[in-house]
Order: structure tokens, then sequence, then C-alpha cells
């Protein structure tokens, strides 16, 4: 496992080893290599206003229309928190900060949107991927490491309500199970929120892995 493998956006980040939601499975050690890299915030979770995931979120199903994530198309830079060392043995809570940037297009009359995901500075991109079934109405979001060029699969699923998308799956942490979920919020015409987080007690409580606050470039 390399860094560029590690740092996929949608990485669990989790103590252990094991399957990752939408994305390769990150090793520990390559996951400790990536945040001692540069651009590491020393700031703990307590300095920083996190996003609101106290309390477990609906994943949002059957009401999906075309269209939902038009308000992604364009181009962005983005600004990433991501938490070194997650789970609930963490000693503390210590965030790696750096910077990112994302050229989104709507196909499909609004069906499916794509995103390329940039990271410069860590030499890293891929490609996240939203498909609305249109007969479920429910939408799938998938990633691609541009390492590995293969479509990591089940995706998150949900859809929006109120003007919030929330996705979410279960997967596992070595042998626990986990429930992961991401969600777009604070969405306005030039910016928007993304942010990640986990549960390892069946949903009472989440902790934050991740955050992208988007801003519109054009």
């Amino acid at each position: 496992m390399n860094d560029q493998q590690a740092i996929a956006r949608r990485d669990v980040l989790k103590t252990g080893v094991g399957a990752c939601v939408l994305v390769a499975t990150p090793g520990l050690a390559a996951l400790v290599a990536l945040a001692q890299e540069k651009h590491v915030s020393t700031s703990t979770a307590n300095d920083q206003v996190q996003p609101e995931a106290a309390s477990p979120a609906v994943v949002k199903q059957g009401a999906g229309k075309p269209g939902e994530f038009d308000f992604l198309a364009g181009e962005w830079k983005i600004k990433h928190r991501r938490l070194k060392t997650p789970g609930p043995s963490a000693a503390t809570k210590e965030w790696d900060e750096f910077e990112g940037e994302a050229t989104c297009f709507t196909i499909l009359a609004g069906v499916g949107s794509v995103e390329e995901l940039r990271i410069p500075s860590r030499g890293f991109s891929g490609m996240g991927l939203r498909l609305l079934d249109v007969e479920n109405k429910v939408w799938n979001d998938f990633w691609v490491n541009a390492k590995s060029g293969v479509l990591t699969t089940p995706g998150q699923t949900g859809g929006f309500e109120n003007g919030v998308g929330t996705f979410g799956a279960d997967d596992m942490d070595g042998d626990k199970p986990i429930k992961v979920k991401g969600v777009w919020d604070q969405i306005t015409p030039n910016s928007c929120r993304w942010w990640q987080a986990v549960s390892w007690d069946d949903g009472k409580t989440w902790e934050e892995n991740w955050v992208m606050e988007w801003t519109r470039v054009k």
C-alpha cells in the first residue's frame, strides 16, 4: 500500500486493516506514514468546528430524482481535514490538513454526476461517480482510485432531503461491523461541504474522520 492509495477521499481511516467502503483496503502503516507527511495540523477536534454527526443520520432512499447533483458541476478548490488516528481507542484527535481541487460535470440529463478529484501536493487523483437508480429512486455513490482504475463496489446509497444528501453503507473494521456515512450539506451556488463519519456501535455514536470544504472557482 502506498501513500497515493491511502489518501483516497473515502478512505475510512480505520484503526484496523480490514475492508474499506469505496476504496482499496488501507494498511495502518500507510495511514500513519501519510499522516506524518507535511501539511499536518496538530489541532485537536475540540479546536475546530465539526459537522453535526453526534446523532445518526437517516439515509434517505426512494425519493431520488435526476439533477440533484447538478450543484457540483464546475471547477472547485477544496480544503481537506482528515483525522490522523480514528477510532474509539485513539488517545488524541489530531487532524491532517491539505489542499485539493476538483472538476465535476453532470451526465445523462442529471441521472449521473462525475467528479475528478486531484490533490497535486500528494500526487493523487480519483473519480467519484454518482448514479441514480431511476426505477428505485435511490442514488449510488462509487469511487475509482486513479492508481487502480477499478470501480469499487458496493457504493454508498442514499439521497437528498431538505437540501442535505446523506449516503451510507455497512462495512467491517477487521472483524468488527461498522457503519459509514458521507454527507453533502451547506450547499450554496458557490460552496458546499462533504464530510464522512464512522460508527463502531451500530449508529449510536459517530466519529467524523474527513471534512471537505468546497469553494467554486467557476
